[in-house]
């Protein structure tokens, strides 16, 4: 492979009278190393080559490429070991690393809970229609089981509200648009957050039991929509049962913004 070269520190130059920065060499070795792990050329759990060796291949320093590591280290794509028996292990991307920073950024903006579940409509809403457009057979057996297992759980709140949670995870799954499953999962870690911490404010009341009942009936029905391929009615239906749902928990007036729920 050819070597990566160049000024050890970052700077910049002017082209055609614009500033231009020159990437770190830090940053371009971690680069390379971040195109092989979502090239899947490094895998899951798979040790990196030792440091001496990826000096050697990249032509930089100890300080230089531990940079680099610790730039990877904070993007959740390497975990590094200290010490003798330590070193750098590939951790495969996940959405929850985007979904910690994208919290942090509605929290500084101080964005209200009714943002985030307006934008989980604009997300999920559409895929119940690609779900019932796209469906297959095995996707109406998972459905159905999903279903079927909260029906089992209507009288443990705690319980119900998990395998409800993750019935809207697996519509957005199953309705296969990857880009829209990323940022689903972006506002889900905070759109969870937010169901259990109504669950442990009034779990048990009647107001909970009617509204778990509804969401039950919704998904049951949905399930039956998705079957017959009505595309508009199931985008329609689940419009509704997230907009049931938002005044539903949006009624602890005590947690408004993210930062009340994550802060």
């Amino acid at each position: 492979m050819t070597s990566t070269t160049g000024r050890q520190g970052g700077g910049g130059g002017r082209v055609n009278g614009v500033h231009v920065r020159v990437p770190k060499m830090a940053e371009l070795v971690a680069a390379q190393l971040r195109r092989k792990i979502v090239r899947g050329e490094l895998t899951e759990g798979e040790a990196l080559p030792a440091e001496t060796a990826l000096m050697a291949e990249f032509a930089v320093s100890r300080p230089t490429l531990r940079e680099a590591f610790r730039v990877l280290e904070s993007e959740s794509l390497i975990s590094v070991r200290r010490g003798a028996r330590g070193g750098a292990r590939v951790q495969t991307p996940e959405g929850t690393v985007a979904a910690r920073y994208a919290g942090v950024v509605l929290e500084y903006r101080g964005t209200t809970l009714k943002d985030v579940y307006d934008a989980r409509t604009v997300i999920e809403a559409p895929c119940a229609g690609l779900l019932a457009e796209r469906r297959t057979d095995g996707d109406l057996e998972r459905l159905r089981a999903a279903v079927a297992e909260a029906e089992g759980l209507m009288d443990d709140p705690s319980a119900f509200i998990r395998a409800h949670m993750e019935f809207h995870a697996l519509v957005v799954e199953l309705a296969g648009n990857e880009t829209l499953s990323v940022l689903n999962g972006m506002v889900r870690d905070i759109i969870d957050q937010a169901n259990w911490s109504h669950v442990d404010l009034d779990a048990g009341t009647p107001e909970n039991v009617r509204a778990n009942r509804r969401g039950f009936r919704a998904h049951g029905a949905l399930v039956e929509l998705v079957a017959a391929r009505r595309t508009e009615a199931a985008e329609e239906l689940w419009r509704l049962h997230l907009q049931e749902a938002e005044d539903y928990l949006l009624q602890n007036r005590s947690m408004t913004t993210v930062l009340d729920l994550l802060g």
